[in-house]
């Protein structure tokens, strides 16, 4: 029990805990001790040391439904990956702990009584009934059952009530069973905590034979104060109270208060200025002037609300750790921020022990937000963002952020982050079976139809996350010959060195694919058009450069031979009609820029694209802008030279705010969209732009509406959020601009499209299938698809 108070020039610091103390992080060596004597006031309520054992999450995690909470949004989308930001090592970010802020104030003290046995035996108190017994009186021999307890502040000479912060201090429980010693320790514990200036437990006999536990308290209390001060000590060594020998003389007890007071000053000075903002030392500030004198109660206060701030904020490693100065004019609130010292990356196997990883560990280091770097403040959200970065370079199956307690660093924090590595060679056969009419126009068994995709990786080379991607696909493996499309990428990224800042990557690839060209398609109530088929084969060469995370921007050279054919492969160089006497005749407009079937281009390619979407609650909103232009230049059949470009806008608006978080609603959202297509310049017909489908004008055919040089789509959604996806209505336009005839041939007017046309419907999302109903505002008609993916 301490009842006098220092001087009003001396400063000494007072402890009060974080609220990230915890079992884990309180070492057994900082039982409350306390210096008593007429002058000098020096309390340690809990030291905060790092504990000597971490808690990362195993091969099989199993996080808090709280920590699952906070990287809902992080994994959100990811089926293959897992992603962990482990914080069990600070238990109360994650809401664990319990008790408030006093039962983390005594958790050592609460950690022995909580494991001693209680048996549930009790001995009757064998005394008359309704009378107070002092603690010294009870019998040491016996086990006494309480029925309830009591807290009872002297000063406002009242009873405290349960939702009192005070009442929470104990670890005495409403029908606990304790022995006297038990009693005692509790009690002992209460008086040494230095919050009181005088406390005493007393029991009353029940007529069952419990006993009634009363806590009288006289709260500690100093001299006001109108300054506050917020100092980081982080990696300081935490000011320990220091016994004064009771036979000093007068002298040398002044001398021993002038030193301690040099220590606290040197100490101020040592400390950096915390990341405590202005405007919140100001109303902690305005707390301290209201107040008047300085209590437990209102350093309580100031400690949540500072904490808060630092929760707020991410910093879930930050701790108030003591108030120092009191008895003086100014506070100073001493904060453990949570300071890096030490970033690890490791790797794992499958059964998860450490290994020699292939990736190199720069490859991993760039892509961590300078935020997690040793000398800064750990906070969660560049531990989420570390995740999503490390997650986007996709050569790791599981990925976990662990931040732990430095054992060698008092206060600081080393960030731990585990990888477990894909396998660097991986192939994949996909396939499907389609049947193709047989004799009489009837399939039979022999008329199934083998087709497929064989694809195969080898990623990471030399641990550069350098790869090599190929791909061969057929409709027929029984003659691959007629269709076969493959692709082979190598791509190399750090361009610039793996060190460098600057973020580009290299992409060469060659390919061979074939499409049906949507620009031989006949418009509505035309006759069937024979279908044209497009060949491509080339190469591929270009640089891509992140600026950041929103905007990059992509440059390069393409060469290609273009071939095109009709649906029995044979090379054509006109499109095809379709006689009233059944034949066919090939006198369309031509199909290739050479006149022959068979087109040679070169060109450079290039686009920038600035994304600033992001997902609230799972719906997307933001802004999306696409520039793209390729540039003839005059090397291929008949020296083409033209200028192609494209600007894709569309925003996502929200319109109603909601609460964001894992099982929240997600908001309304209006789509605005608008695409221009235009070309100067030579243009063969395979790269006019088409209008009609479902990534153009929904409601039509591909093509059907028309194919120009210059183009116009515009389209507007609205989505409407229910029970888990969301249903939406449309309406769409598309207009050739007049430019249809500027197309060699005018394929438009040959197979009779209008150039222009508009729809409108509504639909549904069914998890990644579209169904929409669209009409068809040309000939008024209306339809249902279904389709794959987004829209916009």
């Amino acid at each position: 029990m301490l009842a006098a108070a220092p001087p009003r020039t001396y400063r000494t610091p007072t402890t009060l805990p974080s609220s990230s103390s915890a079992r884990k992080l309180a070492s057994p060596s900082s039982a409350a001790t306390a210096t008593n004597n007429t002058r000098a006031l020096i309390v340690k309520c809990c030291a905060v040391s790092p504990s000597s054992s971490s808690s990362p999450l195993s091969q099989n995690p199993k996080p808090s439904p709280n920590l699952l909470q906070n990287v809902a949004k992080t994994v959100a989308g990811v089926t293959t990956v897992t992603l962990v930001l482990n914080l069990s090592n600070f238990p109360a970010f994650l809401g664990g702990g319990g008790g408030g802020f006093w039962r983390r104030l005594f958790g050592p003290q609460l950690v022995a009584n909580a494991d001693e046995p209680q048996s549930q035996e009790w001995d009757s108190h064998g005394l008359p009934a309704n009378i107070v017994v002092q603690l010294n009186k009870l019998s040491g021999f016996k086990k006494y059952k309480v029925s309830e307890i009591l807290f009872f502040d002297r000063r406002r000479w009242s009873t405290v009530g349960t939702e009192d912060s005070f009442f929470e201090m104990v670890s005495l429980r409403p029908g606990g069973v304790y022995t006297k010693a038990q009693l005692q320790k509790e009690l002992e514990t209460l008086a040494n905590c230095g919050m009181f200036e005088k406390v005493d437990l007393e029991g009353k006999t029940n007529p069952d034979g419990t006993l009634g536990v009363t806590i009288s308290f006289t709260e500690s209390t100093w001299q006001s104060a109108d300054k506050f001060r917020c100092i980081n000590v982080g990696l300081m060594a935490q000011s320990k109270p220091i016994e004064m020998d009771p036979d000093m003389t007068d002298k040398e007890k002044m001398e021993y208060f002038r030193n301690q007071e040099k220590d606290y000053k040197r100490r101020i000075e040592r400390a950096r200025p915390c990341l405590l903002p202005a405007p919140v030392q100001r109303e902690v500030l305005l707390m301290l002037r209201e107040q008047g004198k300085v209590s437990a109660r209102l350093l309580q206060k100031i400690r949540d609300r500072v904490q808060k701030w630092y929760q707020d904020e991410g910093y879930a490693c930050a701790q108030v750790v003591n108030f120092g100065n009191l008895n003086t004019k100014e506070v100073v609130c001493e904060v453990v921020e949570g300071d890096i010292t030490q970033l690890v990356i490791q790797f794992q196997d499958k059964l998860g022990n450490f290994v020699e990883g292939n990736t190199q560990i720069p490859v991993v280091k760039r892509e961590l937000p300078k935020q997690l770097r040793p000398g800064y403040v750990f906070n969660i959200e560049a531990g989420k963002q570390a995740l999503r970065n490390i997650n986007s370079l996709a050569l790791f199956s599981n990925i976990e952020v662990n931040p732990r307690p430095d054992e060698k660093n008092e206060g600081g924090i080393i960030v731990e982050i585990k990888l477990k590595e894909l396998e660097q060679k991986t192939a994949e056969v996909s396939t499907e079976w389609s049947i193709v009419p047989g004799r009489g126009g009837y399939p039979t068994l022999a008329s199934l139809q083998p087709g497929g995709t064989v694809t195969f990786e080898h990623r990471n080379l030399n641990g550069l996350n350098r790869s090599i991607l190929g791909s061969v696909t057929t409709s027929n493996f029984y003659n691959p010959q007629d269709d076969l499309a493959f692709k082979l990428e190598y791509v190399h990224p750090y361009l610039d060195g793996v060190y460098n800042p600057r973020n580009r990557s290299l992409r060469v690839s060659c390919f061979n694919s074939r499409k049906l060209s949507p620009v031989f398609t006949g418009g509505p109530g035309a006759d069937e058009v024979p279908p044209i088929w497009v060949d491509r084969a080339g190469m591929k060469a270009n640089i891509t450069e992140n600026f950041n995370r929103q905007s990059k921007f992509t440059y390069g050279l393409v060469m290609e031979e273009i071939t095109t054919r009709d649906e029995r492969s044979h090379i054509c160089s006109n499109g095809q009609r379709v006689l009233p006497s059944g034949g066919v005749s090939e006198d369309g407009p031509p199909t290739t820029l050479s006149g022959t079937g068979i087109d040679r281009v070169a060109f450079l390619q290039s686009n920038i694209t600035r994304d600033n979407t992001k997902f609230v609650n799972g719906t997307i909103v933001g802004e999306r802008n696409v520039f793209q232009v390729d540039q003839g230049l005059g090397i291929g059949s008949k020296f083409p030279f033209f200028n192609r470009h494209q600007l894709t806008l569309t925003r996502f608006f929200q319109l109603k705010e909601v609460e964001e978080g894992a099982g929240k609603p997600p908001p309304p959202v209006l789509v605005l969209h608008g695409h221009y297509g235009g070309c100067v310049g030579d243009l063969p017909s395979y790269d006019a732009f088409t209008l009609g489908g479902p990534y153009s004008v929904r409601g039509y055919n591909m093509g059907e509406i028309g194919a120009a040089r210059q183009i116009l789509e515009l389209a507007a959604e609205l989505r409407i959020p229910v029970k888990g996806t969301h249903v939406y209505a449309f309406a769409e336009h598309g207009n050739d601009l007049g430019s249809s005839k500027d197309v060699k041939g005018n394929p438009t007017e040959v197979y009779r499209r209008v150039g222009h046309g508009s729809s409108y419907g509504v639909g549904v999302k069914l998890g990644l299938v579209r169904a929409e109903y669209a009409v068809d505002h040309n000939s008024g008609s209306g339809s249902v698809f279904f389709r794959f993916g987004e829209r916009f």
